[in-house]
C-alpha cells in the first residue's frame, strides 16, 4: 500500500463536518497509513454538526510532530474551535516548518490563519466564506477544487473530497520519509 508506515493526525473539535474527518480518515488508512485522531483532550469524544460521534486518541500537547508525516484539518465550525488551543496551532505550525503534509479543507484553513504565519505568501483555498481571513492571513487564494503549494493541500468543501484525498496522498507518498 503506498502509504504504510505512514503516521497521520487528524484534528478533531465538536462541530467537525463528517465527512471531512470520515471520509479522509477511512481513505488514508485504505491507503495503509495510519491515522491518529487529535484533539484537546484525549479519550474525549466530539460530534460532528449532526451529532455523529468521534473519539479523540491524543491531546494536542502529547502530538508532536516528529511522530507525524501529515496533518488534516477537516472543516465544519470545528476548526473555530481548535485554534484556541496555542498546542494545535503550534503543531500545525511545527509540521508546516518540516515540511511534512498540512492538509485543510473547507473551513479547516481558519487553524492554518493562526498557526504562525504560515500561510504568508502561499497559494491556498477554503470554503469561500473565510476566503477574507485567508487572504488576510497573507494567501494568495485561489478558486480551485484542491490547491498544492510544496507541503500544504487545500480544497474548498465536501464535494472536494476526491481531489482533496487524492492530493494528500501524492503528497504523502512523494514525500520521501
Amino acid at each position: 500500500m503506498e502509504l504504510t508506515g505512514k503516521k497521520i493526525a487528524i484534528l478533531v473539535d465538536n462541530m467537525y463536518q463528517e465527512m471531512e474527518v470520515w471520509y479522509p480518515l477511512d481513505r488514508l488508512q485504505e491507503a495503509g497509513a495510519s491515522v491518529v485522531t487529535v484533539g484537546a483532550k484525549a479519550g474525549e469524544t466530539y460530534t460532528s454538526k449532526l451529532g455523529y460521534p468521534v473519539k479523540c486518541d491524543l491531546s494536542y500537547a502529547d502530538a508532536k510532530p516528529a511522530g507525524f508525516d501529515a496533518v488534516v484539518v477537516p472543516g465544519g465550525y470545528a476548526p473555530d474551535h481548535i485554534r484556541r488551543h496555542a498546542s494545535a496551532n503550534t503543531f500545525v505550525k511545527e509540521m508546516d516548518a518540516a515540511g511534512k503534509v498540512v492538509a485543510a479543507i473547507c473551513h479547516g484553513p481558519w487553524v492554518l490563519c493562526s498557526a504562525g504565519g504560515m500561510l504568508k505568501g502561499r497559494k491556498a483555498t477554503s470554503f469561500f466564506a473565510i476566503k477574507d481571513d485567508v487572504v488576510n492571513a497573507g494567501a494568495d487564494w485561489i478558486d480551485a477544487e484542491v490547491v498544492v503549494d510544496k507541503n500544504l493541500v487545500t480544497s474548498r468543501k465536501p464535494e472536494d473530497l476526491p481531489a482533496f484525498c487524492r492530493a494528500t496522498i501524492e503528497a504523502l507518498a512523494g514525500n520521501g520519509k
